[in-house]
Formats: C-alpha cells, structure tokens, sequence
C-alpha cells in the first residue's frame, strides 16, 4: 500500500510533469472508483492543473486556475493502487472493468501525456473524489495530525493516556496520518519496540526513541523517493525495508529470523532479538499469545 513517502513522491512527480497542462480528456473505466457524482469528472476537461498535494495517503491533483471554481482531483491509492504517468496514450476510450486501469486523463490532447490510476487484483478499493474542497472527502476530514507535522511534545501528548497497542496507533489515520503498515514495522523495529506494546505505558525515552524514528524512517523514505519515477518507488520502497515483508529471513541488525504475526486480512513482522528481548510474539492462529 502506498504510504506518505511514495505518496509525497507522486505528488513530486506531478508538480514536475502535469502543473500547468490543460486537460484534454478524462476517461472513466470503472464508475464504482469515482465516490462523487457533482460535479462529474468530465468537468476537468479544459481545467489546468495548477499543482498536487498530499493529505496523510491521499493524493491530490489541484485545478486552482479558476480561483472562484476551485476543483480537487482526490485518489486514495488503498492496497493495490498505483498512478502510472505516461508520455503517450491510446485515443480510443477504455472500456470499462477490462484490466487495472480505473481513471485516465489526458493532458495536452488526447492521446498525448497524463496520468493513469490502476489497481490490481479483484478487491477494488481505489477511490476517487472531484471536490472543490478537500475536506468534503470523508477520509481527509477525520485525519489526524500528519506524521510528519508533529514535534516530540505534541507526539507525547498524543499518546499519553492512549491504551491501544502502539503497532494499532501508529496506523489509525484518525490519530496520525500517513503511516500504514510497511512504515510502522520499520519505525518500531528502530525504536526497538514490541509491536504489542501499550502507548500510555511507554517510558519518556521509549517516546523519544519512538519520534526519533518516525522522523528519521519517513523522512529518509521520502528523499529516496521523491525525484524517482513513478515506476520505480515500489521497488525502492521494497529496498529501504529491514523487517516489513521479510519474514524468515536475518535481522539486519541482530541477525535473528524476521517472524510475522497474521491477521485475517494482514500481517506484521518484527525482530525478536531487537524488539521483544528475544521472545517471539505467537501468531494469532496459534492458541496461545506471547506478549
């Protein structure tokens, strides 16, 4: 799932490669992506892209060039969504629920650059908003403080008194946005913190250690990222990892196996030897928990 560093490069991308190119064409392949009906997102054609933003995971393509008819172009990518750029494109209208292809928009003429949203597999959960405020988009609306935004004395308070399990915090939008599963592995691996440990009972220096890698694991994300092409930051995403996706494979740190935890629809994974004082956390599957 694309988290704020990849997300942060797109929109990089396209300040680069789309500001200040009309749009000549949108081109709908699945109606069931696009959550808002007014205004449609035919209304585009003919706007100008004045830039591109991020909020928390969601990508927005701005049309400012209208000052008193504002229009934002909103993706939240979810699991198996990716925007694609593209130098030249077919004239011929796609046809719906055919391949990955969700939305496209031509720039320029049709036929010529733009950008393509895709999705993967059979869960389609790719959505897509045509606002002219992006608070109007639910999932904006209840974000919380981006992660990125925050200093060490608004980070402690926002876990002081918080009962959950710091893994399950770090990726509540509403608590902190921008985070997703990939990045909260990483960060909790360098803060050498159990994924089941609970936010309010962490020491001062646990939340110093915790913010210090925050800022240090996102922020290297995003200059790694930024300034690649928008095909290539999954794979530098998948390079930056030590523990996320690595399962029985060495600590790069410690040398101890990687072990997974797995849910009905996602897993984590984590170091024992760097995180857990050695103990491996049991899979939910398994009849016991090793906290």
């Amino acid at each position: 799932m694309p988290e704020l560093p990849e997300v942060e490069a797109l929109a990089h991308h396209l300040r680069e490669h789309a500001i200040y190119r009309p749009v000549a064409r949108v081109d709908v392949a699945s109606m069931s992506a696009v959550k808002t009906v007014r205004p449609p997102v035919t209304e585009l054609t003919g706007r100008v892209v004045t830039g591109a933003a991020r909020y928390g995971k969601f990508l927005s393509v701005e049309f400012l060039d209208r000052p008193d008819d504002p229009l934002h172009l909103i993706t939240h990518l979810s699991r198996a969504g990716w925007l694609r750029w593209h130098d030249t494109a077919s004239a011929t209208p796609p046809r719906p629920g055919r391949g990955p292809l969700e939305l496209r928009v031509h720039l320029d003429h049709v036929g010529g650059p733009g950008f393509d949203l895709t999705e993967a597999g059979t869960q389609k959960r790719l959505a897509v908003y045509l606002v002219p405020d992006p608070r109007q988009v639910p999932g904006i609306a209840r974000l919380g403080p981006d992660a990125l935004a925050l200093t060490r004395d608004e980070f402690g308070a926002l876990l002081a008194g918080r009962t959950e399990r710091i893994k399950t915090l770090l990726v509540e939008q509403t608590v902190l946005a921008g985070v997703g599963n990939a990045y909260s592995d990483e960060i909790l691996h360098t803060a050498r913190l159990s994924p089941y440990a609970s936010a309010a009972r962490l020491s001062a220096e646990q939340v110093d250690a915790l913010y210090a890698a925050l800022h240090t694991i996102l922020t290297d994300a995003v200059e790694r990222s930024v300034g690649q092409k928008a095909a290539e930051l999954k794979g530098e995403k998948r390079s930056g990892l030590r523990v996320h996706a690595r399962t029985g494979l060495p600590c790069p740190v410690c040398g101890d196996t990687v072990r997974e935890v797995s849910f009905a629809t996602k897993s984590f994974q984590y170091c024992p030897g760097c995180q857990t004082g050695g103990r491996p956390l049991a899979d939910r599957r398994l009849s016991r928990l090793v906290r």
